[in-house]
């Protein structure tokens, strides 16, 4: 959250949310004048998403039904994470098109993933993406790289801008 910038009443989206893990931790990070996107393809992780923030008690989050193409986010964001979904995409430029879209400008989206080296958690090494194939396809969709975090013991994080 610190590499993208995210502060007290930012906007931000969670694409591909899943469960709500950072979801949870956006919101806590935006306070309660920001807003946290939670977007997710599937109503099994939404649901489990509502009744996490029901239980949290947070009035922050809204949840949103996308597709595999299109995330359907709203405009004007600060920032967006998309955490081990990047290898889900059936199109990746155009989902990142569509992502660039809803950034205001100089939003930034952080995509963090596994690496191909080492060993560690996560997918089989095959189903790893290397990160000049997330480079190439940011680019592609008109989004400009800010920086290569290497905090992350077995992923690594890109941060890119919208110009």
């Amino acid at each position: 959250m610190d590499a993208l910038g995210i502060a007290d009443g930012a906007r931000v989206a969670d694409l591909g949310a899943g469960g709500g893990y950072f979801t949870i931790r956006l919101a806590r990070r935006v306070g309660p004048n920001g807003r946290v996107y939670a977007e997710d393809v599937q109503d099994e992780m939404l649901g489990s998403i509502r009744r996490r923030i029901e239980r949290e008690q947070l009035t922050n989050v809204e949840t949103v039904k996308g597709t595999f193409d299109d995330p359907t986010l709203p405009d004007g964001l600060d920032a967006v994470l998309i955490v081990d979904t990047f290898n889900a995409f059936e199109r990746p430029i155009t989902v990142l098109q569509r992502v660039r879209e809803s950034l205001k400008p100089g939003g930034r989206v952080g995509i963090i993933e596994y690496t191909k080296e080492g060993h560690g958690p996560g997918p089989a090494m095959e189903e790893r993406i290397d990160p000049d194939v997330v480079i190439r396809a940011a680019r592609a969709a008109g989004l400009q790289l800010a920086k290569r975090e290497t905090f992350l013991r077995y992923q690594y994080m890109l941060v890119f801008e919208k110009p």
